[in-house]
């Protein structure tokens, strides 16, 4: 025999580490800029300007991919 709970409580059990707000994901971990001298901060930004290349190049990429498929699945018109 199932034991009885009482009324309005679920039999499912909850974790409580469910009801936590998920930590941001951090892609990219910044450097101490302090102990950096000038030729590092601009190779620094160099290498900044070229991740931010490859992330449009990603972003188009999935753009492209998203207007395709919802082109195909286009109703045509009646």
């Amino acid at each position: 025999m199932e034991p009885t709970l009482p009324i309005g409580q679920d039999r499912f059990m909850t974790n409580p580490e469910e009801d936590l707000p998920r930590p941001s994901k951090k892609l990219l971990v910044p450097p101490v800029l302090d102990k950096l001298g000038v030729d590092e901060l601009e190779a620094y930004i160099g290498d900044l300007h070229a991740e931010i290349a490859r992330v449009k190049t990603a972003i188009a990429a999935k753009q492209a991919h998203r207007n395709a498929a919802e082109a195909f699945f286009k109703r045509p018109p009646p």
